[in-house]
């Protein structure tokens, strides 16, 4: 079967396929299991952990295979000290000791205190914690996903699902983040010889 069998699809049928994969992978299932434990507000694992799966599902890749950590983004604004962050973090660690790739757990309420310092890019605070995935260096990797009280993975991807099912990294020029897009780009293709990159 093609690795390209979703790609063009509808949203609904996109979707569908998508919850499909990240229910019956062992390492982002389990991932969503032991982040819905710590109860952390408005959170969801992102990214590379999620379309990552997708692509090794799609090419016949085992689970876990280039997913080199897991992102695990909330969203708490009642206090956005670094101490506080630390806390869930530490936290984090322990709990998810068993998987075997890091994970990696940031408050997006406090993105816009170190984001200048890293990327030497002015960024506004987000409101919510879905805003930032609308940030990201490249549509493609705008995915997340939260395990919900009833076992049920909920799904927000601002610019659909076209791209991770086309094996193809687009661009989202809402931040000045060229580099990052390139960067991760470049990893993909030597992963996934199937990708394609869109030029910044």
């Amino acid at each position: 079967m093609s690795h390209l069998r979703y790609a063009g699809l509808s949203h609904e049928e996109q979707c569908a396929a998508l919850l499909d994969i990240a229910q019956k992978d062992p390492l982002l299932h389990e991932a969503l299991a032991i982040a819905r434990s710590m109860q952390l507000p408005q959170w969801r694992i992102v990214s590379g952990a999620v379309y990552n799966t997708v692509w090794n599902h799609l090419t016949g890749k085992p689970s876990g295979y280039g997913v080199k950590d897991i992102d695990l983004f909330y969203y708490d604004a009642r206090d956005i000290s670094w101490k506080a962050e630390d806390t869930v973090i530490r936290r984090g660690s322990i709990l998810f000791a068993t998987l075997p790739v890091p994970v990696e757990i940031r408050n997006q309420a406090r993105v816009h205190l170190w984001y200048r310092e890293k990327f030497g890019e002015t960024f506004t605070a987000l409101a919510t914690g879905d805003e930032s995935l609308g940030r990201f260096a490249s549509k493609t990797h705008a995915v997340g996903l939260r395990l919900d009280a009833d076992d049920q993975v909920d799904l927000y991807a601002p610019f659909g699902l076209d791209d991770v099912f086309s094996f193809r990294i687009t661009p989202n020029r809402a931040t000045n983040n060229r580099k990052t897009h390139e960067k991760k780009g470049e990893r993909a293709k030597r992963l996934w010889p199937e990708v394609s990159v869109v030029p910044w």
